[in-house]
């Protein structure tokens, strides 16, 4: 029996789609580069959820790019047998999550706070919006988007060409290097080789981009277009005292429920360490954060172990150097009186 013309269309559509598909694929895979999962809104959501764990048996950590490259989960794992929740978010500041977490009256766990001064302590719209996005969509989460996600997981995991941030027709226009003119601003490009994306939310840097110095230079290069850009004086007088009374509260209601709150500052380096010194002194931030919220805090420039470590793009350590930092900070930790379902490994 001859088949119809429709299901001929068909047919060769179908294949036509999974040659090319797979052909990208196999592309991708040929350069190198390993799967990565969309860090957006849904995978938040997920880990979101599992903050309601016992507090002795994880940690909830909220902050900026910093932390997310910084921590080693496998490390903390293996050697505190306590889960790490990450909810960092790039480029924005935690406060929302803090605030988030310290309404949810069901939220009464170990919760730990990285600072980077130029976003945590910033009054820019662009420095919450994505993460307040992810709260929302959290907030309003329905069973099909639930089931969505477990779906996307599955094949994510699989297919390198599914890194929607990367691979997608959009995200490749975006990603066109054209160079800025009147009326037109084309924002800096990250490599591509600089972050991908665990299901877990560890962002670590490739083996190319740790051993390529260009790699490093453009980022570098995004670092010193974003101070230029950057014209607003850091916070201070009366806005800065309003910032930290909203976090004193914050923290306060956590604290009321049984919960523990730290601040850790990790590292940077180079030019970018000098120029965070400069704009945000540590006298009138970092100390004060921590008079002011009566809370424990780990800055890793007190410490010999943390405070000589080289960030190869002068903001973000290295996933070797991660695993280093993350072993000290559990040191750190337990000397602190941190207690953790084990501690074998150290």
């Amino acid at each position: 029996m001859t088949a119809n013309p429709l299901t001929k269309a068909a047919i060769l559509m179908v294949a036509i789609v999974v040659t090319a598909l797979t052909a990208w694929e196999l592309f991708l895979r040929n350069k190198g580069i390993t799967p990565s999962y969309d860090d957006g809104p849904a995978l938040w959501s997920n880990n979101r959820r599992m903050v309601y764990e016992p507090a002795d048996k994880a940690t909830v950590f909220i902050g900026s790019s910093r932390i997310k490259y910084d921590l080693d989960i496998d490390t903390w794992k293996n050697i505190t047998g306590d889960h790490p929740i990450q909810l960092a978010v790039e480029g924005q500041s935690p406060l929302p999550a803090l605030y988030d977490l310290a309404d949810d009256k069901n939220f009464q766990g170990r919760l730990v706070i990285d600072v980077t001064e130029i976003l945590f302590f910033s009054n820019s719209p662009g420095a919450i919006n994505e993460v307040s996005k992810n709260i929302k969509h959290y907030s309003s989460l329905t069973p099909a988007e639930r089931a969505s996600f477990k779906l996307n997981k599955l094949v994510e995991s699989q297919f390198v060409f599914l890194d929607k941030d990367n691979f997608s027709l959009s995200a490749q226009l975006d990603k066109l290097e054209i160079p800025s003119r009147p009326g037109v601003f084309m924002m800096p490009i990250f490599p591509l080789d600089f972050g991908r994306t665990t299901f877990e939310r560890q962002a670590k840097m490739t083996d190319k981009f740790v051993a390529d110095t260009n790699l490093q230079n453009k980022v570098k290069a995004v670092w010193d277009f974003l101070r230029k850009s950057n014209k607003a004086p850091p916070l201070n007088g009366t806005a800065l005292d309003s910032v930290f009374q909203t976090i004193k509260t914050a923290v306060d209601k956590i604290k009321a429920r049984g919960g523990q709150v730290l601040f850790v500052r990790t590292p940077s380096s180079g030019g970018f360490w000098q120029g965070e010194q400069r704009g945000f002194p540590r006298e009138q931030y970092w100390d004060r954060l921590l008079q002011v919220t009566n809370c424990t805090g780990i800055h890793f420039k007190d410490y010999p172990t943390t405070a000589n470590f080289i960030c190869p793009e002068l903001s973000h350590l290295t996933p070797a150097d991660a695993v280093l930092f993350t072993k000290e900070f559990i040191k750190i930790l337990m000397e602190k009186g941190w207690k953790f379902p084990k501690s074998s490994g150290l």
